[in-house]
């Protein structure tokens, strides 16, 4: 049925955005061979072409303070983040940045000189916001990565899909996967591997960088390593009218003579009774879906009122028939927004696979992590400033480039298991092998028809969580060993089908697990936080071919102060509190 190739390296890194070529970069620096592997083209999928700030920290430089940036982001993410972890990324964000200035990443400037710094840099914005990011022109700077990655000598392989990751003694020594459009396969040897493959949706609509579906996750997960943070939401909304639409809307392009034409304003929130219930600039607001709370209220629609911002409406697809609703809503410079956009996905920098230490290792030796596929936890419960993630992204992926490499020169050349590949193989090529059975996007619109009412993922409740658990355990054991796949295509598509189903099984066990409301999790069975029993942090891991979850408590030296009022330390309610 197909070909094998053999590719033999030091390290090889799964991904391609910013902390993948971070991590290929610093540790090809190392002296040692690296191969960079992207299921699509480097530089043009994920998440990093669609980003558009970068944090920067500096107390030397640019006077921030550090202690206030660190307590915006734990009491925005209240508490859960982990401070070891924040302190390192802010503190490296600098030297991250110079990085990609040294490699001609084209930051944005005002045209007198200055940064562009969201937020801006005025005392009364600082003082209620001090954590900043700066502007870079979207898509370039991906560009940049990748050709300095080819600079530094990194071999790169694109549309080349990892399936599944290859283990000799307890360690990982390698992946098998198979270039997108073909059968054949290749078998990567390699004495460390970085995951960097992202976060996990549930492709719920046509944007490019909602379509990762937990394959990093899944495969480490596979391999024996700890996954964390599936609880938290992604809550960005989706556009009505064009819900493939790469962002809540369409921000204006920046020059060089109009710099500040560039929009990344927050829009303020509108409900059907014209009401305004959200404030965009309230950033102790952000992430907590209070569109879904205003639905469940019975005042859905939700608008976004573009009219006073920077931003402006992104416009419906040609020929698309628009409901007299958004026709309405669009006069007054409004649209209208539904829940969904990230339908699957935690947040940024805090859902992943669970690093033991600060050098990005995971508990499976030989196996790393860097960016959204690292739950370094630096965020906490929701994302709680822009730029964040990229900057989060810079530093883990340094450190696991730095990390893999230092462990790749001291293994030893790695031996590949002949049963074990085959039994990869056989679990591979099944869905094509098939005569008869489901069809891999059949499954997956089932997996999204079970997850995507509001109530289950953004307003849960114990019981309609167990009854999506039913659904999705039956899709695991009923329908996902019958897939079919007529060509190379359906078989990635099942692969990822499969993959999807998994981190389905995660969030909701682990939605399950955490009985209290916090950030981007509610409970309308469990409205109020719950403090100190659930200052922790959520931990799956597969157990004797189950999956189990465990809390890890966060130690009592980074708690918020106990002897506040709940509400000063907690200052958003939740419905039902």
């Amino acid at each position: 049925m197909s070909s094998e190739t053999i590719v033999e390296t030091d390290v090889l890194v799964i991904g391609g955005g910013i902390a993948g070529c971070f991590a290929a970069i610093k540790a090809k620096e190392q002296g040692v061979e690296v191969t960079l592997v992207d299921k699509g083209y480097v530089s043009k999928t994920g998440e990093t072409p669609f980003s558009g700030n970068f944090g920067v920290c500096s107390p030397e430089f640019f006077g921030h303070d550090l202690a206030a940036w660190m307590n915006q982001v734990s009491f925005l993410g209240e508490y859960v983040n982990d401070p070891e972890w924040t302190e390192i990324t802010l503190k490296e964000s600098y030297a991250r940045w110079q990085d990609l200035l040294s490699w001609g990443v084209q930051f944005v400037k005002y045209p007198n000189g200055d940064w562009m710094w969201w937020p801006p840099r005025t005392p009364e914005r600082l003082a209620k916001v001090p954590f900043q990011a700066i502007r870079y022109f979207r898509r370039k700077h991906a560009e940049v990565c990748r050709a300095q990655a080819i600079k530094t000598g990194v071999r790169i392989m694109d549309r080349v899909i990892i399936t599944d990751l290859l283990k000799q003694d307890g360690n990982v020594v390698g992946a098998i996967g198979m270039p997108i459009g073909s059968y054949d396969l290749y078998i990567f040897k390699a004495k460390a591997t970085v995951m960097a493959t992202g976060t996990a949706t549930l492709k719920p609509h046509g944007a490019v960088w909602a379509a990762l579906t937990g394959d990093g996750e899944a495969m480490a997960y596979r391999a024996g390593a700890e996954i964390t943070g599936k609880e938290w939401n992604d809550c960005h909304a989706a556009i009505a009218v064009n819900p493939g639409a790469n962002n809540q809307h369409v921000q204006g392009d920046f020059t060089k003579d109009r710099a500040d034409d560039y929009g990344e304003h927050i829009a303020d929130g509108y409900n059907a009774e014209g009401n305004k219930f959200s404030d965009g600039e309230e950033e102790v607001a952000l992430y907590i879906m209070p569109d879904v709370f205003e639905a469940d209220a019975g005042r859905a629609p939700v608008f976004s009122d573009m009219a006073t911002k920077s931003s402006r409406p992104a416009p419906a697809p040609k020929g698309i028939i628009r409901q007299q609703v958004d026709i309405e809503a669009e006069k007054k410079g409004w649209q209208r927004e539904v829940a969904g956009h990230g339908l699957g996905m935690s947040v940024h920098i805090t859902e992943g696979i669970w690093p033991i230490n600060t050098k990005c290792a995971t508990g499976v030796p030989g196996l790393y992590a860097a960016g959204d596929s690292c739950g370094a936890r630096q965020g906490g419960s929701r994302y709680t400033a822009k730029g964040f993630a990229t900057m989060s992204c810079a530093v883990t992926g340094t450190r696991a480039g730095l990390g893999a490499a230092e462990y790749a020169s001291q293994a030893k050349k790695p031996v590949v298991d002949e049963e074990e590949l085959a039994r990869l193989k056989k679990i591979l090529y099944m869905p094509v092998e098939r005569k008869g059975g489901f069809s891999p996007g059949w499954t997956t619109q089932v997996l999204r028809n079970t997850l995507t009412p509001y109530w289950v993922l953004y307003f849960k409740h114990g019981e309609r969580l167990q009854r999506a658990l039913a659904e999705v355990e039956f899709l695991r054991d009923r329908i996902l060993p019958k897939l079919t796949a007529k060509d190379p295509h359906e078989l990635v598509l099942a692969l990822q089908t499969k993959n999807m189903v998994l981190c389905a099984e995660m969030k909701l066990r682990a939605s399950l697990f955490r009985t209290e409301s916090r950030g981007t999790h509610y409970r309308e069975d469990y409205p109020r936080r719950d403090d100190p029993a659930w200052l922790a942090w959520v931990k799956i891991k597969e157990e004797q071919g189950e999956m189990k979850c465990s809390k890890e408590p966060i130690p009592e030296k980074w708690w918020p102060d106990l002897s506040k009022p709940y509400e000063e330390r907690y200052p958003v309610r939740f419905p039902g509190e």
